[in-house]
């Protein structure tokens, strides 16, 4: 199953996505980035040209961040 997960990530690098994060306390934040970097454990989205944010595999797999094609 993480497998899968890491999969789709590797098929989204470099392009543009929107993305949906379910964060504590039910809030919602929506953003749009590129993954720009892969990592064993974690990947890199960049959300402008001076800021990135960086998640686990694990966050796709329960369902706490969306990718939107």
């Amino acid at each position: 199953m993480l497998d899968k997960v890491r999969e789709e990530v590797r098929s989204n690098l470099n392009v543009s996505r929107k993305f949906v994060f379910h964060g504590t306390r039910n809030q919602i934040e929506e953003f749009e980035g590129v993954i720009s970097a892969l990592y064993p454990a974690v990947f890199v989205v960049t959300v402008d040209e001076n800021k990135i944010r960086s998640f686990s595999y694990s966050d796709l797999l329960i369902g706490n961040l969306e990718i939107i094609n």
